[in-house]
């Protein structure tokens, strides 16, 4: 299983958040939206801009830059 970041997830692809990184402002903004530890997170659109993209998180979707996805570390690698 490979381990990666929230950013390189593709439309329909999912995972689970293993951590979160980044400044403290940031990291408490991303764990107020649901992304703590064992939450799963499925990338549901990008922008025809490639950034940001839409990820559904406990039920709600919610768009996240690719610089603040870069933060949120994911375990065991996404799947469909």
């Amino acid at each position: 299983m490979n381990d990666g970041f929230l950013n390189a997830l593709r439309v329909g692809e999912s995972g689970v958040v293993a951590g979160v990184e980044g400044e403290c402002a940031m990291r408490r903004r991303l764990f107020d939206l649901g992304l703590v530890p064992g939450t799963a997170v499925t990338c549901t659109a990008v922008s025809p801009a490639g950034d940001p993209a839409a990820y559904l998180i406990r039920g709600a979707v919610i768009a996240i830059r690719g610089r603040d996805a870069a933060g949120v570390r994911l375990g065991g690698g996404p799947w469909n």
